[in-house]
């Protein structure tokens, strides 16, 4: 809205800006590409998981037969983990915050071709990053660590990919700002708050991996190219500037499906949020202690001062605090929903939640596994106990009760609401989205448990084609056999999602009731306090946290800095 004044100087009442149906239109063509993108990339990308837990179990090695298409297991473990854990989370993520924003201020986009054009680069990032792994030319695994080099096109690809979802934060940010002008007294509403607080996590979260892409990696992939000498590479100072955004990466993926917990969940099972407060809290904890946390991926590496892996593990248990308040609050919310619906006595209101909407209960079961999820990360967070489960099966059982549970079963609950409205058609069988939520949430149990159970026990190492490893022990075979039913599981139910996302957007059937996005009211209707509704302390404070936990560290790496390693094409 703009503020008119008279030609006496006397100020009139401001023009509201109105969200028009041309503008929704725009923002849900862009929502709705994002997401179909999103979903070809996990089918591609959990079918090369199947193929690799099979391997594992040694009870069908399918890579022979994919050959020459997919030439080594290894080129499938790449497509398997940049497909899920960056092109699905991230077309997804930016698809549903584009649709959530917009209503959550009930405003247009400042400049919606921002929007557009920020899709239009990730595709294109997409495409080019794709073309070397297919063709076994980016093999580098989801690491993609020095010394082993990839050709220079995935790494623009890369690059491409995320400059694209920092534009959509552009758009954001723009909008922010335009809002904030006209409603200079108002608080931000929480949904729009927090997306905007996650896409500046993600813009600090990726400054390392840009850094260590344009000065490292894509100079050496280019000499072949242009015929000038490889620089070298320093695989530490790499191995650094990767974990500098590797771990908040995970925040990336989870503080949407936070968004949706807080600000959308309790509306589905006519429940209020306990405490907007804390709620907004929680995400200015994120963005403070998300990012200098990467040392606890760097235990072992020799060349980081012990102080230092010291002071990253404590910031680490300190991102944890976040999560605990969640856990009250997330629970007290729905708490009010299910005693409104006739909940009664210290658990029996649990039965009464809205377990009959397979959206919510999608993503109730995702918070369980959730809590199975946050303790391993302790774990990993904790010096002495990460030394007997580090580069184990351990932590792919971990991450895929993180990435793998927490997130995407709460990106179906969301699709679940957000494809009918999207596409204007009726959710295909509800009956049908139950089942795959729960298969998911059994699949994932038995699949994890028995991963976290080998790398504990056995010591069985990840990143390896255990099938073919000469050293495959006996003693492996009965979780190997739960991981397998796990495999089971999880494949019908992804077999599932994926129809239901098919025959929801291709049958047109007319919706009984008009589907809008659930939307949470706090239980106090007082104001947040201003300072919960305030930049400049917290993000001052995300980057003199960065500074001070990376500042020292990366000084000296980049003053003793050997570049002697050449890139090697290992498959």
């Amino acid at each position: 809205m703009s503020v008119q004044t008279m030609p006496s100087g006397v100020k009139v009442a401001p023009t509201p800006v109105v969200l028009t149906a041309n503008d929704l239109k725009i923002v849900d063509r862009v929502a709705g590409l994002n997401v179909l993108i999103a979903v070809l990339a996990l089918s591609v990308g959990a079918l090369f998981g199947v193929f690799q837990g099979l391997e594992h179990a040694k009870v069908f090695d399918i890579y022979p037969f994919l050959q020459p298409a997919i030439k080594t297991y290894y080129q499938g473990l790449t497509l398997h983990g940049a497909l899920n854990a960056i092109v699905w989370t991230t077309f997804f993520i930016c698809g549903f915050f584009t649709f959530a924003f917009v209503r959550s201020f009930n405003r247009p986009l400042r400049y919606p071709w921002l929007s557009v054009v920020a899709f239009i680069v990730m595709v294109v990032g997409l495409l080019t990053a794709a073309l070397p792994m297919l063709t076994n030319n980016a093999t580098v695994l989801y690491t993609f660590y020095p010394p082993m080099l990839a050709e220079w096109t995935f790494y623009l690809g890369l690059t491409l990919l995320v400059v694209g979802s920092w534009i959509v934060g552009y758009s954001f940010y723009f909008t922010y700002y335009a809002w904030r002008k006209e409603n200079p007294e108002r608080r931000a509403p929480f949904v729009a708050l927090s997306i905007t607080i996650t896409m500046v996590l993600w813009q600090l979260a990726t400054l390392g991996v840009a850094g260590e892409i344009l000065f490292q990696l894509l100079p050496n992939a280019l000499a072949p190219v242009f015929g000038y000498t490889a620089p070298g590479l320093d695989p530490l100072l790499n191995r650094t500037l990767f974990w500098w955004f590797g771990h908040p990466l995970v925040y990336f993926w989870l503080l949407p499906a936070y968004v949706s917990w807080y600000g959308m969940l309790p509306a589905q099972t006519n429940g209020k949020m306990f405490s907007e407060p804390l709620a907004r809290l929680v995400f200015w904890l994120f963005l403070l202690f998300s990012t200098p946390v990467g040392f606890h991926h760097q235990f072992a590496d020799p060349g980081i001062p012990e102080i230092w892996k010291f002071i990253h593990m404590v910031l680490t248990f300190g991102v944890g605090f976040p999560s605990l308040i969640t856990a009250f609050t997330v629970v007290a919310s729905l708490e009010l929903g299910a005693r409104a619906r006739g909940g009664k006595g210290y658990l029996r209101w649990i039965g009464r939640l809205n377990w009959g909407d397979p959206s919510y209960s999608a993503q109730n079961l995702a918070m369980i596994l959730f809590i199975f999820g946050g303790i391993g990360g302790l774990i990993n967070a904790s010096y002495n106990v990460n030394m007997a489960t580090h580069n184990t099966m351990w932590v792919p059982g971990h991450f895929h009760l993180t990435v793998g549970s927490a997130v995407t079963l709460t990106f179906f609950g969301i699709s679940y609401w957000l494809v009918p409205k999207l596409t204007g058609h009726k959710l295909f069988t509800k009956w049908l989205a139950q089942a795959q939520a729960w298969t998911w949430f059994f699949g994932m149990l038995f699949f994890s448990n028995a991963y976290h159970t080998l790398g504990l026990l056995f010591n069985v190492p990840r990143r390896t084609m255990l099938g073919q490893a000469p050293y495959y022990d006996t003693a492996w075979t009965p979780q190997m056999m739960e991981s397998v039913l796990g495999i089971a599981l999880l494949s019908i139910s992804a077999t599932l999602f994926f129809a239901i996302m098919l025959f929801t957007l291709i049958i047109p059937r007319k919706q009984d009731t008009p589907v809008e996005m659930p939307l949470a009211q706090p239980l106090d209707p007082k104001p947040a306090p201003k300072w919960l509704d305030t930049w400049w302390p917290w993000l001052n404070g995300a980057i003199a946290l960065i500074i001070l936990s990376y500042g020292p560290m990366l000084y000296q790496l980049i003053r003793d800095a050997e570049f002697w390693s050449r890139g090697i094409r290992v498959w």
